[in-house]
């Protein structure tokens, strides 16, 4: 499986840790190729991830900035990318089984430790596949279809 993950300024160190930590569990890493500096813009990460895990079918995606809600919005302006921030492993979980979530959100406040409790509990949980969480996801693909037609 392949995880794309990039930071701004702000993650640079936990992204680091983060990339080394999924290689050692055997994912294959893909850092964004955007240079960083001290006022870079977390838009620029956000939608060179979120181009790239839509592209890649079964991928997921990894943004941190300072809360993960930028990094949110930006990333769902792609279409047929569904992107979560996430806070605690119940996050991780419910985006997941109910959303199909394909990136998580996060903020560099979290501990290390915490935000690979986070990262691992977000990549292990599967879609549930019930109904109702097959027609939420299919009608937000649906509004992107519409208003992409605009």
């Amino acid at each position: 499986m392949n995880i794309y993950i990039a930071t701004d300024h702000r993650g640079i160190d936990k992204e680091e840790k983060i990339v080394e930590y999924l290689k050692n569990k055997n994912y294959n890493v893909i850092q964004t190729s955007l240079e960083h500096s001290d006022v870079d813009d977390y838009v620029d990460f956000a939608l060179e991830t979120a181009k790239r895990v839509k592209e890649d079918f079964n991928s997921f995606g990894i943004l941190i900035c300072g809360t993960g809600i930028g990094m949110s919005i930006a990333a769902n302006k792609v279409k047929g990318i569904r992107a979560a921030r996430c806070v605690t492993k119940e996050d991780a979980i419910l985006t997941r089984k109910d959303n199909d979530s394909n990136i998580i959100c996060l903020s560099y406040k979290i501990s290390f430790d915490e935000l690979i409790d986070i990262i691992d509990t977000f990549i292990n949980t599967p879609f549930s596949n019930e109904e109702r969480h097959i027609r939420r996801v299919n009608k937000i693909s649906n509004y992107e279809e519409v208003e992409n037609e605009r």
